[in-house]
This record gives C-alpha cells, sequence and structure tokens, in this order.
C-alpha cells in the first residue's frame, strides 16, 4: 500500500508550479521530499548523525548529483556509469552549501549529510534553481535543528522584464542571470552575471528573488506543519563557562585592539597573535588545558574579532592602517612569459595572480556533457591555488571545489567581453602566487590584461574588488578591498565586477540578518568607486588590445566551403588533409553548419606563408568555373585526342582540351598548335550533354575563318562527286 504522503504546491504565478511531497521516498532518512517542476524532479535526502564529532567546525556534507537516466542518456566514458562530480554539479553545491551552513546552531557538531539528485528532466526547467529549495524542505520535515525554512531562485531579466526560474530558452535572451539564496527576512546569497548593468538595477533584482522566496518559505513551514514534524531533537550542547570567558576576554581584548590599531603586515599581525595566545595560554595549568582548551580557544578567537571589528567601527582604521575606502597598492606587467600567447601579472598589497593565455582552434574548446544540458565553451578559466600562496604545506590532491568556484566566478566576470567573431578558443590560466583577500577578483584583473596582451579583442576591460562589511546593528562600517582576516570577521563578503559601464559579474554571501537594501546599494557604489580605481592600474599598464597576436602565437582563418566539398578536403582516410597540415607546418579543423550544411574551416598556424598554401589548396579544391568565362591554363599533359590543362587560378583542376577544341583548322597533331608547359586562355561551356564531360574550348577565342563558297549542284544532283557505278538502287537491296 502506498503510504500517506504531504504536499504543497508553489504557484508562480505564470502558470507555472513548484510541487514539494514528503512521505513516499527515503523513508529512513531524517527527512526527504521530492520537489517537482514540469517533469523535473528532485529527490533530496538529509541525514544527522545521533553522535557529536570531535571536530572543531560542523561537519558538514551537501551533494548534487544529475542522473543521466534522468534525461534518459547513457553516461559516457568505458564504465557507463556517473563517477565524479562535474563542475556544473560542485558549483551547485557550493551555492546551496553556502546558504544552509550558517543556519545550524553553532554548537551543532553532528556529522550531516544532505543529498540532491536530479531524478527526472524537463528541457523547459533549470534544476539548480530547486537545488536550494529542495535541501530546506527536507530538513524541515526531519527533526534536525535549523534555524529557518530559505530557499533559492534564479532571476533573468528579459526583454526588460524579471523572470523567476527561466527556462534553458529564455535564459540564452537574459541580460542579468542571477542565483539568489535567502530565508523569509533576510537575503544571505547573490552569485551570477550580468550585461554591464547598474548597482540599483541589481538590487531590484534581488528584491524580486526574496518576494518569491518568502512565498517558498511560508510553503515549507506549511508541509512541515502537515507532516507532523514539529519536534527538534535534543543533542549535547558543550557547556558555556561564563567566568572563563570574561577572563580570557579581559587578557585578550585590549591588547588584540592594540595590534589591530598598529596597521601591521599579515606576517605580523599573525605573530603578534600567535604570541598573545601563547600568553593566554600559559595563565592554564596542564589539567586545566586538556580539560578545556578547546574551549579556551573558542573565548580567545571571540574576543580577538571583536576588538578587531571595534577598531573598525570605532576609529575607522582597518588592520593594515587603511582607511575603509582605501585600494592597497597595486602593480601590474604584462608579456612577462615569453612563450605563452599572453601574460601578465597583478598584484595588489598581498594578493598576486599570475595569468596566461593560450589560443587555439574550437578542437580545443571545453566540452560540457551533462543530462542537462550538452554544448561547449569557446572562452573558458581556469583558477589554482597552491599551498604556497598562504605561506603553507599540505598535498594537493585534485581541484579544489574553491578552485572551481572562483575559477566560475572570474570566466562569468570576463566572458561577456570576449567579441561575438573571436575566431580562436580561448584559454585563461590563473596561477595564485600570493594571497591575502580575494585571489578571485585579482584573476580578473589579470585575465583582463592577458587578453588584451594576447590580441584578444575586448569590448571593455573589467576590473573587480571585493568588499566587506561590519556591523554592529547601529553602525556599519563599508571595507573596500578586503584582507583575508577581513573576510573571517565581517558581516558580509561580496565580490563585484564590471566595466566602466557596469558590473558583469558578483558573488555575495551575507552573514547578518534583515540586511537593508540602502546599505547594500551604498555598498555597491562604493564598491564602483574601487573597480574604477583598480581600472585605471589596468588600463595605465596595457590601455588598449594588441592590434594582432604575437608573432609566436596561431594566426587562424576561418573559410566556409560547400558541404559538398569537405569529403575532397578531407580525402580518403584524412590522407589529403593529414598531407597538407604536414606540408605546411598548420592545423586544419573542419566542423559542418548544421544550419547551412557548409563546412567551416579552421587554419591555425604560425607562418603566414603555411596559411596561404592551405588557403590556396581550398581554392584549388573548391573551385567552380562559370560557364561563359574565360580562364588561363597552363599544358600538363598530351594526349593523341588532346591536351590536359590546369587552371591558373586553382592548380590540380584539370580539364581536357579536346584536339578538334584547339583551333578552327583541322589539327592533325595536337604539337602543331601547343606544347608541354604552354600557357593559353580557354573558354568553358559547362558539360557537354552528349559527353557528359567539362568542356573547354580555344578555338571559341579565336577569329572564325570565313567560309569558302560551296560548287555549284550539278543537274541530276551530282555536288561534283562521281556516282558509285556499284552502288545498287534501294530497291535492288534485297
Amino acid at each position: 500500500m502506498i503510504p500517506q504522503t504531504f504536499k504543497e504546491v508553489i504557484d508562480l504565478g505564470d502558470g507555472r508550479e513548484i510541487s514539494i511531497e514528503t512521505g513516499k521516498l527515503a523513508k529512513q532518512a531524517h527527512g526527504s521530499v521530492v520537489v517537482r517542476m514540469g517533469d523535473a524532479m528532485l529527490l533530496c535526502t538529509v541525514v544527522s548523525s545521533y553522535t557529536p564529532t570531535t571536530m572543531d567546525f560542523f561537519p558538514l556534507t551537501l551533494d548534487y548529483r544529475e542522473k543521466f537516466a534522468a534525461a534518459g542518456r547513457f553516461p559516457g566514458g568505458y564504465f557507463k556509469r556517473e563517477a565524479r562530480p562535474s563542475s556544473e554539479e560542485i558549483l551547485v553545491m557550493r551555492l546551496v552549501d553556502r546558504v544552509l551552513r550558517p543556519l545550524f546552531p553553532k554548537d551543532y557538531k553532528f556529522e550531516t549529510q544532505v543529498m540532491i539528485q536530479l531524478m527526472s528532466h524537463d528541457p523547459e526547467v533549470m534544476p539548480d534553481a530547486l537545488a536550494g529549495l529542495a535541501a530546506s524542505a527536507a530538513i524541515q520535515v526531519s527533526d534536525i535543528p535549523f534555524e529557518a525554512p530559505i530557499s533559492e531562485v534564479r532571476v533573468a531579466r528579459i526583454d526588460g522584464e524579471l523572470v523567476i526560474n527561466p527556462s534553458f530558452e529564455q535564459l540564452e535572451k537574459a541580460d542579468l542571470d542571477i542565483m539568489v539564496g535567502a530565508s523569509a527576512d533576510s537575503v544571505m546569497m547573490v552569485e551570477g552575471e550580468m550585461d554591464e548593468i547598474s548597482e540599483e538595477e541589481m538590487a531590484e533584482a534581488i528584491k524580486f528573488a526574496h518576494e518569491a522566496i518568502k512565498v517558498q518559505c511560508e510553503a515549507q513551514s506549511r508541509l512541515r506543519k502537515a507532516a507532523g514534524k514539529t519536534e527538534i531533537r535534543e543533542y549535547e550542547v558543550a557547556e558555556a563557562d561564563e567566568d572563563l570567558q570574561q577572563k580570557i576576554h579581559d587578557a585578550v581584548y585590549q591588547k588584540a585592539y592594540d595590534v589591530a590599531k598598529q596597521g601591521s603586515t599579515k606576517q605580523e599581525r599573525t605573530e603578534a597573535i600567535s604570541n598573545l595566545k601563547e600568553e593566554v595560554l600559559a595563565m592554564f595549568t596542564e589539567e586545566e588545558l586538556e580539560e578545556k582548551q578547546k574551549l579556551i580557544s573558542s573565548y580567545f578567537a571571540d574576543a580577538h574579532k571583536k576588538a578587531v571589528r571595534d577598531v573598525v567601527l570605532k576609529e575607522g582604521i582597518r588592520l593594515d592602517g587603511r582607511k575603509t575606502d582605501e585600494i592597497r597598492p597595486i602593480w601590474c606587467e604584462v608579456d612577462y612569459l615569453p612563450s605563452p600567447h599572453g601574460s601578465s601579472i597583478f598584484t595588489r598589497g598581498e594578493t598576486q595572480a599570475l595569468a596566461t593565455v593560450t589560443l587555439g582552434t574550437s578542437r580545443e574548446s571545453n566540452q560540457v556533457d551533462l543530462p542537462t544540458y550538452q554544448g561547449e565553451e569557446k572562452f573558458y578559466l581556469h583558477y589554482n591555488f597552491p599551498p604556497f600562496s598562504t605561506g603553507e604545506a599540505y598535498p594537493i590532491r585534485g581541484t579544489s571545489r574553491r578552485e572551481i568556484g572562483h575559477g566560475n566566478l572570474a570566466q562569468r566576470a570576463l566572458k561577456g567581453m570576449i567579441p561575438e567573431d573571436c575566431p580562436y578558443t580561448v584559454r585563461v590560466v590563473s596561477e595564485v602566487l600570493e594571497s591575502n583577500g580575494s585571489s578571485s577578483m585579482a584573476t580578473v584583473c589579470a585575465g583582463t590584461m592577458a587578453l588584451m596582451d594576447a590580441g584578444i579583442q575586448l569590448k571593455k576591460p573589467v576590473s573587480g574588488i571585493a568588499m566587506g562589511l561590519i556591523s554592529d546593528g547601529e553602525d556599519f562600517a563599508v571595507l573596500s578591498d578586503i584582507l583575508g582576516d577581513e573576510d573571517h570577521l565581517g558581516d558580509m563578503d561580496f565580490k563585484v565586477t564590471g566595466t566602466e559601464d557596469g558590473i558583469t559579474a558578483c558573488q555575495m554571501d551575507i552573514k547578518i540578518k534583515g540586511l537593508s537594501y540602502e546599505i547594500l546599494v551604498k555598498a555597491l557604489k562604493q564598491a564602483r568607486e574601487g573597480r574604477l580605481h583598480i581600472l585605471g592600474k589596468l588600463t595605465d599598464t596595457i590601455a588598449q588590445p594588441n592590434e594582432n597576436v604575437k608573432g609566436h602565437s596561431p594566426k587562424i582563418i576561418t573559410r566556409r566551403i560547400p558541404g559538398d566539398y569537405i569529403g575532397a578536403l578531407i580525402g580518403p582516410g584524412g590522407k589529403v588533409i593529414q598531407e597538407l597540415q604536414k606540408e605546411t607546418g598548420t592545423e586544419i579543423v573542419i566542423n559542418e553548419d548544421p544550419v547551412t550544411e557548409e563546412g567551416i574551416v579552421e587554419i591555425l598556424g604560425t607562418k603566414q606563408e603555411g596559411i596561404d598554401k592551405v588557403l590556396a589548396k581550398i581554392d584549388s579544391i573548391t573551385f567552380k568555373p562559370e560557364k561563359g568565362s574565360v580562364y588561363e591554363v597552363k599544358v600538363i599533359k598530351l594526349l593523341d585526342f588532346g591536351a590536359v590543362v590546369e587552371y591558373l587560378d586553382a592548380p590540380g583542376n584539370e580539364v581536357l582540351l579536346h584536339i578538334s577544341e584547339l583551333a578552327w583548322e583541322r589539327t592533325n597533331n595536337v604539337t602543331d598548335v601547343v606544347n608541354l608547359g604552354d600557357v593559353i586562355d580557354v573558354k568553358y561551356f559547362g558539360v557537354d550533354p552528349k559527353t557528359r564531360k567539362e568542356k573547354v574550348s580555344r578555338k571559341a577565342l579565336l577569329p572564325r575563318p570565313e567560309r569558302t563558297e560551296r560548287p555549284e549542284r550539278k543537274e541530276g544532283g551530282d555536288r561534283n562527286h562521281t556516282k558509285r557505278e556499284d552502288r545498287k538502287p534501294r530497291g535492288d537491296k534485297k
């Protein structure tokens, strides 16, 4: 018997609906829901251990996977099963994790796992916009402690109208695409890309998203109540020690305040705070440390955090001595590396990124093969964050989720400025060499300069800045170009990128409740001032993209040919194209236009001479003479019945010039008129209907000789020839 289910329906107001159902699937999980929109269905489960861990942090694992069966497709690869998560799946995990994690109790240290799976795909529905709703709803129908329901929606602006959770097709027409995560009373996360919009337009889109999220949070509360999930589990809480907390605060606060006020470097601050912590630990016996060291460390961190925040709010001084709107010193350099196709260094304070650009053909495009989307990226950016960039040493185990997330943000910031007619596939790689605050924004700046250095004709240069916010409920300070410590200690971390005309991408994590839109807009406008300051430093270093690619960089020419000639250019078994690449030192890629069925030929090479040879070969293969036109040809072979000639405009294209078309006079030998190597003009007559072969003529271009008069016809019909006496009359043929 099918168990009892509970369901809530959310009306999006335009005929579309989202349903949340619980009670049917995965009942051994502590909470499970199925979220459905159209034919798209996501199953989300949550399980949280009843036994606390010994970790100092909340061990939350969030997993999002798209099953190929959901779209009726087989996974790629030899084993034909889903394996490691794709970059796109990891990006969804990060989006949901950033909203959920802050809403679990700070003292909740129980291993918790949220798993979201796309079980059915609808081409009209983007499932990543439903993942946050599914995760929160699963927690709501469990007994796991959680502050309040949240949700996430995608907002797009299409033809000036804001739309919630658009389709793939709609999104292609949008000039704004952001994901917003929020509870009913607070916006907590914003991430997306835009087409140079203003700060006010961005705030308007966030407000629009928040109104839709409020409705989805109410639906989760109704579902929780209907399912009878009103009890919250009790869990073991670490005992507080107010006397100990006050003792540590008294020992730490003023000294930490003085360190924060000195305007020191990262290394100096780290050393000073480390020494201060050693002083605090020395205040306790070994027995006390063994019993309460974790609590001592926690109270020390609280006192240090309050001291730093108070210095900013009370005195307007930051950890490195800057004012709240001051940008750290910047220096830049382009063309630093001799071999890459483009390179640059961007250094801002103690953050440094080295960017490289590589140019290639469509063969090097980044192939995306997901259950929900198949396509390719002709511009992509990779971000690497090695341990030495923060003075640490730890093992590298593949690309981290952080690297994927930061690289994606920088890619979205820059991709809109790549010209639509750029013939290259472009890969940017950012190597973070130093990090003390916003290496992702340093990547945007370095990437801009490296692209310009490579000769990519960017529409406009892009810069980026990381901003922070510190607020005590009454006073607040917006911090430009934050340090790593300010990111950790502040109430908001938001990164904004853009041109001089508007925002191109953003990523915000808001840690305080009820942030007013007035403060948000003020922060965005202060970010604009910082962006423009940094943009000036970039353009001082390289004002315009280089007119041409570098001498050692590949040049690319794109040529379209009729689809009928693709096979001829490739040759049997690829023989023609392989020999041509070897002979010319080029790389040749042929794709078919799905609409026109033409062949799109990309020729990539460092030497123009080789590219010209390929173009000449293409012209030769695709050469098609026009009927009635005159062409210059060269005699390349002599036969008894004519001469084989080659079009000088298309070497390799041969045609037979028949002996009867050499001259008006009777020609007994071909060599009486032409010889090997002779260059002559011929007229093209198309395909002869009798022989079904192409016909050219030399004599058609020569003056036609005057016709001689015929002899008079004699009586009896004699035409100046004798009648054969032995010919039998027709009637005598028998």
